[in-house]
């Protein structure tokens, strides 16, 4: 099992981006979908869990191209379907991603936490267990400076080059811009991997690991991004939004070419 810890430090505020996420989820979703795979959401729907009250969703991701080669060749077809269970009680949030064929050998658990005015200095934000620290890797994303793939790159999406017209934020050009933009907020993301199959475990935990990593990296480049597209919303504006999105990708799904993973 791997656990790592990301912290996201993002130039807005703790409430700014409970907005900025789904939307910035919502229009990721429709990037990531074609060709026969992609996000399907089967539920989106308030609950509540003694006094704990929030979002959950239910979503379908059907990723068979964009796995590592060695897991395709020998699981079977429709096998590599996977299932997202997310409780969303902000600033809390937690996700369960499970696989039907893998069943209990397989599985990603996250727990994130998202904390106003914080640069990422909160030692165990999630209060977790000191077995846990003790195997836990700590990992600073910074939007603006770390490296991504170039097949990744977007000049618009290049928080180095983003001003945002509506706040007057960015562009983040600054090193040490984490430490002295404002507003500020941290998302804390604990992220359990745990995959056990005998002769490839260390390797697929590894490429998840990997993939947890440029996705979370890339999510919050865009959602910096796209601030001019989500500030002023409302939560009822992104409930809209969803329903909108939800249809856009039944559509999607069975059009457009694979994004195949590079092994």
């Amino acid at each position: 099992m791997i656990i790592n810890e990301y912290r996201v430090i993002n130039n807005c505020t703790q409430d700014e981006y409970q907005v900025a996420q789904l939307y910035a989820t919502a229009l990721a979703s429709k990037e990531q979908t074609g060709g026969g795979e992609g996000v399907e959401v089967i539920k989106n729907e308030p609950y509540e869990k003694g006094d704990e009250k929030g979002q959950y969703t239910y979503k379908i991701f059907r990723l068979a191209s964009r796995v590592p080669a060695v897991v395709r060749a020998i699981a079977p077809a429709g096998a590599l379907d996977l299932y997202e269970e997310a409780w969303n009680a902000y600033p809390y949030c937690k996700t369960d991603i499970k696989n039907g064929y893998m069943k209990d050998y397989f599985s990603i658990v996250y727990e994130t936490l998202h904390v106003d005015g914080s640069r990422g200095e909160i030692e165990n934000a999630l209060n977790i267990s000191v077995k846990d620290l003790k195997k836990r890797n700590v990992i600073i994303i910074d939007i603006a400076n770390d490296k991504i793939d170039s097949k990744d790159y977007k000049q618009e999406e290049d928080p180095r080059l983003f001003k945002s017209v509506k706040t007057g934020r960015g562009p983040l050009t600054q090193s040490d811009w984490q430490q002295t933009c404002k507003p500020v907020m941290t998302c804390y993301k604990l992220v359990y991997i745990e995959f056990k199959w005998f002769g490839i475990q260390a390797k697929v935990e590894s490429f998840i690991a990997n993939t947890v990593h440029t996705l979370f990296t890339k999510f919050h480049r865009q959602l910096f991004c796209w601030t001019d597209k989500w500030y002023g919303m409302t939560i009822d504006d992104i409930r809209g939004l969803e329903t909108q999105i939800k249809k856009d990708l039944d559509v999607k799904r069975n059009e457009g070419d694979l994004i195949a993973v590079q092994d």
